[in-house]
């Protein structure tokens, strides 16, 4: 009796994935973030360089939505784009709350607030002031 595989593996589902359309690097992953916010109408978009003044990231973004809807939809947009372009699946908070959306690419971390969020926090106001001080 000749002996029966347990399962079948289709070959061709192990094939190499395509590369991603670009690589992947500190600033096409800028130009992407910002490309992306744009064309979702984010307001106020600010870019703070992290470079020598933090580990976690090169660049912060911050950026506006008019509401909990447009800030969750400009995150959900952001991470197509990122996994479609770069085949990276960045970590993200509060997207199911809408009012603060943190997205972590690794050498970009970028905020979409609320704009009444954003004025109780602001954030890049403080970031601004560290990287003035040198700490």
């Amino acid at each position: 009796m000749e002996d029966q595989p347990l399962s079948y593996t289709d070959p061709t589902a192990f094939a190499a994935r395509p590369a991603p359309a670009l690589p992947l690097t500190s600033a096409a992953l800028l130009e992407l973030v910002l490309s992306s916010l744009d064309d979702d109408k984010a307001e106020d978009v600010v870019q703070i360089d992290l470079k020598g003044k933090s580990a976690m990231a090169d660049t912060m973004v911050v950026a506006s939505g008019r509401s909990t809807r447009q800030v969750a939809a400009m995150a959900q947009k952001l991470m197509d784009r990122l996994k479609e372009t770069f085949r990276l699946t960045a970590r993200v908070e509060g997207k199911d709350t809408g009012d603060w959306v943190l997205i972590d690419t690794g050498d970009v971390v970028v905020h979409i607030f609320r704009p009444e969020v954003r004025e109780f926090y602001q954030l890049e106001k403080m970031w601004q002031d560290i990287g003035r001080s040198g700490a």
